[in-house]
């Protein structure tokens, strides 16, 4: 099978395409063969090895695993002798920490975060779905609590999270402001946000407007810049965590009736992402939400994808389509 492999931290450039041996499914495990996976930070982050505390996890001095990639979308071939949930030709969507995604053919174990897919959507719509889509619910309802009637303001709105996140904001009855560059507003606004700030025109912090949650899907806007903008008991959400913020996460919990708060939604447990992920999958059933894409690269041209990931300018996601449909 053709896969993309990594054996060293650097640029794009260290992401080949190889030729190996089909994985073989365990008994607890399914074969699928993947149709479409995606390119996110947390792809980045594993290329580069960067931050390094990273390193404790993907390999101090290397990749441990050297076939990259968390996201899928495809079809089970095969199935191991103990497995029940699923059978030959479920259309399947998901991810594993495990990684291994970014090739035809991944193992997953079959009480790891996966499940049929809606009829309603296709495999590149799918497989972003477990990386950004579980991150936002985990961001704004785990960790923010979110309430009908909340203003909420999501500062990387046209983003991949960002893209979620207005639409499950929404769902949750937030009022939502939404922010993102000038070219990006109409995006932002199609997808449900309620008042839209141009970010080269306006700083949201300076504009006296407060929020129940303010969630920096981008990690531009620290704490400190944010707080005056958060109402009495507000909460501040970032997914790019550093040395600093983990400092003000202690600080507030601690101390003050507003909040920073942040953490990776990898390591929660399976069950606590896999009951996002079925949430999510009927608010896609039901139309409620949608991915956006804004590019679609081949497995061929995988260092072009993180490339233009690692730019910070993509509308929604990116998506690598993998496997040929009529093959």
């Amino acid at each position: 099978m053709r896969a993309i492999e990594y054996l060293r931290y650097g640029a794009p450039e260290v992401l080949h395409l190889i030729e190996t041996a089909m994985p073989c499914p365990k008994s607890n495990e399914v074969l699928i063969r993947v149709y479409a996976t995606s390119v996110t930070a947390a792809d980045i982050m594993m290329r580069t090895g960067k931050p390094f505390v990273g390193r404790f996890y993907t390999g101090l001095n290397g990749p441990k695993r050297t076939i990259p990639g968390f996201e899928f979308a495809g079809k089970v071939t095969a199935v191991g002798n103990a497995v029940t949930l699923f059978k030959v030709d479920d259309e399947v969507f998901g991810g594993t920490i495990g990684l291994g995604c970014y090739a035809e053919y991944v193992c997953v174990s079959e009480n790891d975060v996966l499940i049929t897919m809606p009829d309603n959507i296709s495999y590149e719509e799918a497989a972003p779905v477990n990386g950004s889509a579980i991150t936002v619910m985990n961001f704004l309802k785990g960790l923010g609590n979110i309430q009908k009637n909340q203003k909420v303001l999501i500062n990387g709105a046209s983003g991949g999270l960002g893209t979620y996140a207005i639409q499950i904001a929404k769902h949750f009855g937030a009022v939502v402001t939404g922010v993102c560059s000038t070219n990006n507003l109409g995006l932002v606004i199609s997808l449900g946000a309620d008042k839209v700030i141009d970010y080269t025109k306006e700083d949201f912090t300076q504009n006296g407007e407060q929020y129940d949650i303010i969630f920096d899907t981008v990690g531009k806007r620290s704490y400190l810049q944010c707080k005056n903008s958060l109402t009495e008991k507000g909460i501040y959400l970032s997914t790019v965590i550093s040395f600093t913020l983990f400092l003000q996460i202690i600080c507030t919990s601690l101390f003050g009736s507003k909040k920073a708060k942040s953490s990776a939604t990898g390591m929660l447990s399976v069950q606590a992402r896999l009951n996002y992920f079925e949430e999510l999958r009927e608010l896609m059933e039901t139309g409620k939400i949608k991915t956006v894409i804004d590019t679609t690269y081949s497995l061929s041209e995988i260092a072009k994808a993180h490339e233009y990931v690692e730019k910070g300018h993509k509308k929604g996601n990116v998506v690598i389509t993998i496997s040929d449909l009529s093959s």
